[in-house]
């Protein structure tokens, strides 16, 4: 596991804020960021897959940055997650071209808060290994802060 900065911690607390923000607008309780290497937001989402179910936040950060920047700026490029990108965002972090990834909570520890909640069905690949079979490299930091991460989850999924 790679080391985590200051810089790190700073987003990571941006995008729990966020998370929380997300449920409390009605939307499930994900958030995300894209940040430049400078520390220069490039992208925020949160969550909006009660609409479309590919409306993952991590997705929609990165559509959002991926439409407004080259392939150059999002190589340096870090996705802030508060929970560790699914298979799918894992996917679309690669496609991107953004370089490096740190998440707050685990898929694990995600997977033991929804149970089998209908609204969650989580996929048991960590972006460890999606990233893993792909032709560059991305670094990831993760997990950090899950029990911070947990709060905007609790009592939200049915088990």
């Amino acid at each position: 596991m790679n080391t985590a900065t200051q810089q790190d911690h700073e987003f990571l607390t941006r995008v729990l804020a966020l998370a929380q923000r997300s449920r409390d607008e009605g939307h499930h309780p994900f958030a995300a960021m894209v940040v430049a290497a400078d520390g220069a937001v490039l992208a925020e989402a949160m969550n909006a897959s009660s609409s479309d179910r590919t409306a993952h936040a991590e997705m929609n950060a990165l559509r959002q940055a991926s439409q407004r920047y080259s392939p150059e700026q999002l190589a340096g490029a870090t996705l802030y997650a508060n929970a560790e990108p699914c298979a799918m965002c894992a996917g679309g972090t690669y496609w991107s071209g953004v370089g490096r990834v740190v998440y707050a909570m685990s898929e694990a520890s995600l997977l033991r808060l929804t149970g089998s909640d209908p609204e969650n069905p989580t996929l048991s690949l960590p972006c460890r290994e999606v990233f893993a079979r792909g032709q560059r490299p991305t670094e990831v930091v993760g997990p950090l802060r899950e029990d911070e991460a947990r709060l905007a989850h609790a009592g939200f999924w049915r088990k």
